[in-house]
């Protein structure tokens, strides 16, 4: 059975078959793809076995024995109706992950057959639509001719084989998922940031927005730029009633949206607890017809993205309270946090990660931000540390906002520091993080990390929210001894007179084949002699 590093090593050893034959972003939807095919393929068969036998199998082999019996039978027509009802999907015996193995394991491995279970599966429920799709069978990439792909498929297949998906405690399989798609984002560099928010800035992200809504019981938690779904997944981390969690998210890309979809299955989220959607945030709000509001609003948006910012946004509801101003069409920075904003229930807590800019350009931007102060919609600010994400070396900060609160304190939090050093990123280890958590939580002013900044501080900064301004955290210069400075200059001194005396004396022993090079040596002599 292979658990914790060991799934980690079999699904990265899937990676290694294809790592040579494309570029990480496309391999990684190869290989997310087929674990997730295996996971609901093997899921169904351990379903079938238990409602034969009401136990698990002790093989997945046994199950299939199990299900190619039952379904020669007059019964099958009845499993196939609980099996819909229950997991949503069915397959037919030759469409499972053991019968395809089987025939890879043979030589006899049919691409026709595994892309009919995937378009089975993507029939089979509204949930499942399109969730193959990237995943292409017939590609080039896999290989020049039938016979070469069907080889690449069917070995990443075969090495799966030793991934036990089944038996996994907790949330090891989840979390091994999670580990890829890093590994993955790592690898794909700046194509990354669509789908990856790292270890360190998402968990003080989720760890701020669960914030004293650790105990509500269907929580919802908001990502319109959802990605890989992780950072709403994050969020479960810190609820004790994380089956109850409700996740509603959008995202841009297709293919992520589908890694988000996969990513919530894999880590045990009910269909009925997934509102996920493909869609373009800015352009059309969402969602507007059920619920709208929600407890905690986690987001990694696109950094000074490009929007259309035409006039009727003006009179859209998640804009129009801020002075008739829009964010700019070159950075649609305050847009992404506006519509966030606008989606936060009274009571909720939204976390957002925006680069620097925002909190100190002028224009429609200080006015947006502005009213944002004037409201006492800005709660917290926290400077991370540059190279954090895959996508861009630049310092990011973390924007807190709250809704009808008290008091319009902002508390400023200087982080850039609290890093490692990791190959190509640097890093916030769990004790960065544990402190960061630690200064917001106690909201006071400690020397050189933390500054609470009462609405008056801000005004007479003109509601510029640089972090500096806040937080001082340069450190005086140690005071020079003179005494000291002196006989060190008087010593380098003496060993430059010495060492070219020792120069001179050695050029002077010189021999010359002609007048020139001599004269030329003779005048570099004089120069020493004079220093």
């Amino acid at each position: 059975m292979a658990e914790g590093k060991d799934l980690l090593q079999v699904l990265w050893s899937g990676a290694d078959v294809l790592r040579g034959k494309m570029d990480a972003n496309e391999y990684k939807t190869y290989l997310l793809g087929l674990v997730f095919y295996k996971y609901l393929s093997d899921s169904y068969l351990s379903k079938v076995y238990d409602l034969l036998n009401d136990a698990k199998p002790e093989s997945l082999e046994e199950a299939q024995t199990a299900y190619e019996e039952i379904m020669e039978s007059e019964d099958a027509e009845e499993l196939l109706e609980e099996l819909k009802e229950s997991l949503h999907y069915t397959l037919d015996p030759d469409m499972t992950y053991v019968s395809i193995l089987k025939d890879a394991k043979n030589n006899a491995f049919n691409r026709e057959k595994l892309q009919a279970a995937f378009n089975r599966i993507e029939e089979s429920d509204e949930l499942f639509h399109g969730l193959f799709a990237d995943v292409d069978l017939y590609s080039n990439r896999l290989g020049t001719g039938d016979q070469k792909q069907s080889a690449t498929i069917a070995e990443v297949i075969k090495v799966l084989d030793d991934a036990d998906l089944i038996h996994t405690e907790g949330d090891v399989l989840g979390n091994a998922y999670e580990y890829l798609i890093g590994q993955f984002a790592s690898e794909t560099g700046k194509k990354a940031g669509e789908f990856y928010t790292p270890h360190g800035p998402a968990q003080i992200l989720c760890r701020i927005a669960m914030t004293g809504q650790e105990n509500k019981k269907g929580l919802q938690v908001y990502d319109p730029c959802m990605g890989s779904g992780s950072l709403m997944l994050s969020c479960r981390n810190y609820s004790t009633e994380p089956d109850f969690i409700k996740y509603y998210g959008q995202e841009l890309m297709p293919s992520t949206y589908n890694l988000a979809r996969m990513n919530m299955f894999l880590h045990g989220v009910l269909p009925e607890n997934q509102h996920l959607r493909n869609g373009d945030t800015l352009d059309a709000d969402w969602p507007t017809d059920e619920e709208t509001e929600f407890d905690a609003v986690t987001m990694n948006p696109p950094y000074s993205a490009n929007w259309s910012a035409a006039e009727g946004f003006k009179q859209d509801e998640r804009f129009m309270d801020y002075g008739g101003k829009l964010a700019p069409k070159s950075k649609a920075d305050y847009a992404f946090l506006l519509h966030g904003f606008y989606h936060l229930k009274q009571t909720g807590t939204m976390a957002i990660v925006l680069p620097h800019g925002v909190l100190f350009r002028g224009a429609a931007e200080g006015s947006i931000r502005k009213t944002l102060l004037e409201n006492g919609s800005i709660y917290a600010v926290i400077g991370l540390p540059s190279n954090m994400f895959y996508n861009t070396s630049i310092p990011t900060c973390i924007i807190v906002l709250k809704k009808h609160r008290e008091g319009r304190d902002v508390l400023f939090i200087d982080a850039s520091k609290l890093f490692e050093k990791e190959k190509k990123q640097n890093v916030m280890k769990e004790e960065h993080i544990d402190h960061v958590l630690e200064l917001y939580n106690n909201r006071k002013t400690v020397e050189k990390e933390a500054y609470l900044a009462s609405y008056d501080d801000i005004v007479a900064n003109d509601f510029n929210l640089n972090i500096p301004r806040y937080v001082d955290t340069t450190e005086e210069e140690e005071e020079i001894d003179l005494k000291a400075l002196t006989q060190s200059m008087r010593e380098t001194d003496k060993q430059i007179k010495e060492e070219n005396a020792a120069l001179v004396g050695m050029m002077k022993e010189l021999t010359f084949q002609d007048d020139a090079t001599k004269e030329a040596v003779e005048a570099f002599i004089r120069v020493l002699e004079e220093v």
